[in-house]
This record gives C-alpha cells, sequence and structure tokens, in this order.
C-alpha cells in the first residue's frame, strides 16, 4: 500500500537534491535570483501607505501540492470569498510568479500576503526576500510546516507567522527572525498535538478562520510599541489561538503571572511559556513581563472572542 507521508517526503528530497545540485536550495527561482539583504532597504515601500484595505494574497503550495497541500486552496477560495485577491500556485515557479507581483505592485501598489505550506512555505519567505531586494515590503508572511531549508525572516515583512511541527521530517522548518528584524513575529510548534499531522496541519478551519481575520485587518491593525517576538509550543487539546507577537508590561503591586493573564484575557500556559516562573508567586512591582497580543481584536474566532482588552 502507498504511504502518502512517504510518497511526499521522496518528492520533496529528490526536488530539494536537483536545486542543490543547481547550486541553491531553492528550485523554485526559475531564472536571475535577486540577491536577499540583511538589512532593510532605506527606500523600502510601505503598502499599508496605499489605501487598498485588503491587498493581493499570493498562496502555494507543497511537494505534490494538488494531493496534500488542498488545504491551500480551501483557504484562497475563502479569501476570494471575503474579497480579497487572492490565487494558488505550486512552489515550483515561485520565482515567475514574484517577478509578476512586482510588476502588478508597480502599477497598483496594495498590500502583499504570502502564505506556503511545506515547500510552498519555502517559497513564501524566498517571496519575501525578493520583495525586499526590489524595495517592497510584504505585509504578512504565513509558513505552515515549511521545509527545514527555508531562511530567516528578512528584514522587509511586517508580520510573520510561523505554524510547524518541529518533530516532522515533511515540514518541520523552525523559521526565525533575522538579526535586527522589527516586526510582529509569531512561532506555533504544533507538535504536541497528535492530531496535527504534515498533510493536514494546512487544513484547520481554526487556523483558516484567524488568518482570514488578520489579513482583513491589515489595512488598520497597528500594534502599539517595539514588538517582542513569541516562540511557543502549543500544549494537547489547548485551542490553536494565533497571536501576532508579544508586548512587554510591567508588574503591579500584587501581581503574579496568573493575575496578569487574566487582566490580559490570555490562557495562563501562554504567559508561563514566555515568562519562567511560578503562576501564583507575587511579582517584583515593575518586572517586565511578556504578553501575547493581536494588533486588533478579533471579532470572533471559532465561535468565540479570543483577543485581550489592555487593563
Amino acid at each position: 500500500m502507498i504511504n502518502p507521508a512517504r510518497v511526499a517526503a521522496i518528492v520533496s528530497g529528490a526536488m530539494l537534491s536537483i536545486a542543490l545540485i543547481r547550486g541553491g536550495p531553492d528550485p523554485a527561482m526559475a531564472g536571475p535570483v535577486a540577491a536577499s539583504t540583511d538589512t532593510a532597504p532605506a527606500s523600502l515601500i510601505s503598502p499599508q501607505q496605499t489605501g487598498e484595505l485588503h491587498g493581493r494574497a499570493y498562496l502555494f503550495r507543497g511537494a505534490l501540492g494538488p494531493i496534500f497541500s488542498r488545504g491551500i486552496d480551501s483557504l484562497t477560495e475563502k479569501l476570494e470569498n471575503a474579497g480579497i485577491e487572492a490565487n494558488v500556485y505550486e512552489f515550483t515557479i515561485c520565482r515567475l510568479i514574484a517577478d509578476r507581483a512586482i510588476k502588478e505592485y508597480r502599477e497598483n501598489p496594495a498590500p502583499i500576503i504570502l502564505i506556503g505550506h511545506s515547500m510552498g512555505g519555502f517559497c513564501a519567505v524566498k517571496f519575501a526576500e525578493i520583495l525586499g531586494a526590489e524595495g517592497i515590503r510584504a505585509s504578512l508572511v504565513v509558513a505552515i510546516d515549511p521545509a527545514h531549508v527555508t531562511p530567516d525572516v528578512p528584514l522587509n515583512v511586517d508580520r510573520f507567522i510561523n505554524i510547524f511541527l518541529s518533530k516532522d521530517v515533511l515540514g518541520g522548518g523552525d523559521v526565525r527572525p533575522r538579526q535586527g528584524y522589527r516586526g510582529h513575529y509569531a512561532s506555533f510548534d504544533l507538535s504536541r498535538h497528535r492530531e496535527v499531522s504534515h498533510i493536514n496541519i494546512e487544513k484547520m478551519d481554526a487556523v483558516h478562520e484567524q488568518l482570514l481575520e488578520k489579513i482583513l485587518q491589515l489595512a488598520t491593525a497597528k500594534g502599539e510599541g517595539d514588538p517582542v517576538p513569541i516562540r511557543y509550543v502549543v500544549p494537547p487539546d489547548m485551542p490553536i489561538e494565533l497571536w501576532d507577537s508579544g508586548m512587554p508590561v510591567f508588574a503591579r503591586p500584587g501581581d503574579s503571572l496568573q493575575s496578569i493573564a487574566a487582566a490580559y484575557h490570555v490562557p495562563l500556559w501562554s504567559i508561563t511559556q514566555l515568562n519562567k516562573g511560578p503562576d501564583s508567586t507575587p511579582l517584583v512591582p515593575g518586572e517586565r513581563i511578556v504578553v501575547p497580543r493581536h494588533l486588533m481584536p478579533f471579532v470572533e474566532v471559532s465561535g468565540q472572542a479570543v483577543a485581550a482588552s489592555p487593563r
């Protein structure tokens, strides 16, 4: 009996091997490859300044995408139904689509959203690098269990979300922000959720709903203060809530991690993972605590309000 996961692994490995033989880790880059940059160009254009409400979404399937990345097609359809310009592609034509996106942006600027599963997640980050070399920002990049070879988040990305399985051999890309990154960054390792696998991680309705909400907010969502990167291993049986980043708060007399979690309406585990220490032990007044946040409150996710309200 054919094992779909094994087939996907073989195909992904073969594609990566071909890319390495050709002299680079990117099988999606056809034509001249734009040089990535470790510093954000001074002339970077912000799509948020264009006045376009929702922007354009470019979504990418992984290896054998029409079989194993069907959730990306479903998410694309949901975005289109919400009035967002969205198209889905194979990761193998990543460079071609990036060049087309640059042309479209020059002709009619709009926020750029990049989402990809498996090798498609790798493509989404490489796509962002190409935009950065052209002085264009990416408003939101989402990698869903991207390949291990996925590079760090480039400096021209405003919001980055990684949803992955750290123990997965097909994906498992633990993508981190590049040094000097100043955008919003959140990483969610779902390896303790046994019901989630590489071939269903991109199909979760709760994740789709939250990503749709974030994209609809792009033109107006603005986090206050410097964002703090957050990284989570989501506990089993806990809802998957996609915060945008963290924010620093300072303990008041009598505060504990437990009281701060309650005050900001976030689960206690999300506070204790970011800030080591006993749940109920009083904190030192003025002690800095990191709290996860959404840039804007969600109206509804999976039937319940989830965003925090500052106290």
